[in-house]
């Protein structure tokens, strides 16, 4: 089963998409939707999808901005534009861009099909037969859904720094066994869970300490540390020095530290 992003302003035709895709294809499902092109790179900083059909005019980031900053995160991912008859100069332009296919509004059963074809033969590795490449696609069906769970998790944590980000909380959000969920990360990024979300605390404090005037207990409160001396021996250890002289260090006013 292939996974798609499906980027487009207007709700009736997002939705009618998502309709007719799931009417012509039973090799293809729309994952994730986005009304604009900011939404759908928010999207794509925590999950991969398999290709991405998306219209050429929306508000706060067209198609081609979209494309263009898809193709530089990800060179090979296959982009369908879908535009209006007037804008066919940017559909053009989107053709030489590398989208795979563009289609006309209204969209048809049949073009949607060739499209969906051509994501298909690009999604395909070179040399590989048809047969080869519905094998492939099954076998890399776990590992795919094991970096989109840890894609989760680490999403999650970066936005809740200062949460109960302990292991067993965690693996409830994506509900796993918490020994599982250990083991997973580590596989899937080579670091323990607890050393990313140190990684992202220390992170999240050194922002707070250079960007605001908060006192050091509350630098780690918000950076998820309820202990202050704690978090300071954490803070030392990462950053080579205390977090008062950190500050002094990189010019923030030394007045707002304690």
């Amino acid at each position: 089963m292939y996974r798609m992003l499906l980027v487009e302003d207007e709700e009736t035709i997002r939705e009618g998409l998502r309709m007719l895709i799931r009417q012509v294809s039973d090799e293809f499902e729309v994952r994730w939707a986005a009304s604009h092109g900011k939404e759908a790179m928010r999207i794509l900083e925590s999950d991969v999808p398999d290709a991405v059909i998306a219209d050429i005019r929306m508000r706060e980031m067209d198609g081609l901005t979209l494309t263009a900053n898809i193709k530089k995160r990800y060179p090979g991912m296959p982009i369908v534009i879908v535009s209006g008859h007037s804008d066919f100069e940017y559909a053009h332009q989107a053709l030489q861009m590398g989208v795979v296919d563009y289609l006309l509004k209204p969209v048809q059963r049949t073009a949607l099909m060739q499209a969906l074809d051509r994501v298909k033969r690009a999604l395909r590795k070179p040399g590989e037969t048809e047969r080869d490449e519905e094998e492939r696609t099954s076998a890399e069906g776990n590992a795919s859904d094991s970096h989109r769970l840890i894609g989760k998790i680490k999403s999650y944590i970066r936005s809740h720094p200062d949460g109960d980000l302990r292991l067993q909380s965690l693996a409830d959000i994506v509900h796993l066994n918490p020994a599982y969920l250990s083991n997973l990360f580590k596989s899937v990024t080579g670091s323990t869970l607890t050393e990313y979300v140190t990684e992202v605390r220390i992170e999240k404090a050194r922002h707070l300490l250079l960007n605001t005037g908060l006192k050091v207990y509350d630098v780690a409160r918000l950076s998820g540390y309820q202990s202050p001396k704690h978090f300071m021996l954490v803070f030392k250890e990462r950053a080579g020095c205390t977090p008062s002289d950190y500050r002094t260090l990189h010019g923030a006013d030394p007045e707002s530290s304690s």
